[in-house]
């Protein structure tokens, strides 16, 4: 096993830590909310609001993750299952979104609480993906999810044009095998296009799948609050 992790950039207690940036970050949700509200465009709407508060761009990324529409936020809200609807169910799980961002949270690195109440991490697959230290642990989390609503099946699914992607799917496979868990992954060259248009149960915190898929589940939120787990969270409602 190797020493990566998934942790804090240099310089994230900079941007984060504080009580006046994060004070700063909400207030900037809260802006970036009513242009977005008000037909804006999201990159457009993110950059006025940043520059206001003279944020740097991990601040930025963090603003336009946890920010959204009025309609977006309901739009969410209402395709949202709770965990007692997933027993017995089919569930699609967006593979390297769910994963990074759980390596991010057991690595002590930064998570965000959106205004959907969704959460998110600044990492990301940047074309290749490689396994790091909080790997195992994050499957271990999923798994016990698995177990505790009995699903009847999750599937992975992966970016196939992403390096490395046909190893971390052998190692979910494996994974399964070996903790009896009726698990299935696959590769998609579109897996959002492939998750949006699905008629099961999707896992993911993109927002562009959250959007247009039918309905969804929040595995980060029900594991921070079911599990008790020690996070390094910034609410930014």
């Amino acid at each position: 096993m190797n020493n990566r992790n998934r942790g804090k950039n240099t310089g994230d207690d900079t941007l984060f830590a504080s009580e006046k940036q994060i004070s700063k970050l909400k207030s900037a949700v809260q802006d970036m909310q009513y242009l977005l509200t008000r037909g804006y465009p999201e990159k457009a709407s993110a950059e006025l609001a940043g520059n206001r508060y003279r944020f740097k761009s991990r601040q930025i990324q963090a603003l336009r993750g946890a920010s959204a529409s009025e309609m977006q936020i309901q739009n969410r809200k209402l395709k949202r299952l709770e965990a007692a609807d997933l027993k017995e169910k089919n569930v699609y799980l967006d593979g390297f979104n769910v994963l990074i961002l759980l390596e991010s949270l057991f690595s002590g690195a930064y998570i965000f609480e959106g205004a959907d109440g969704c959460f998110r991490d600044l990492s990301g697959v940047h074309g290749t993906y490689k396994r790091v230290n909080q790997t195992m642990s994050a499957m271990d989390a999923v798994a016990l999810f698995f177990r505790k609503n009995q699903l009847k099946k999750l599937v992975w699914i992966f970016d196939q044009p992403v390096s490395n992607s046909g190893r971390i799917k052998q190692l979910i496979l494996d994974f399964a095998v070996e903790n009896n868990l009726n698990w299935e992954a696959e590769l998609q060259y579109n897996p959002d296009k492939f998750l949006a248009e699905s008629s099961e149960i999707i896992i993911s915190s993109d927002a562009w799948i959250l959007d247009h898929c039918k309905k969804w589940f929040n595995l980060i939120g029900y594991l921070i609050e079911e599990e008790n787990l020690s996070v390094n969270l910034i609410r930014m409602l």
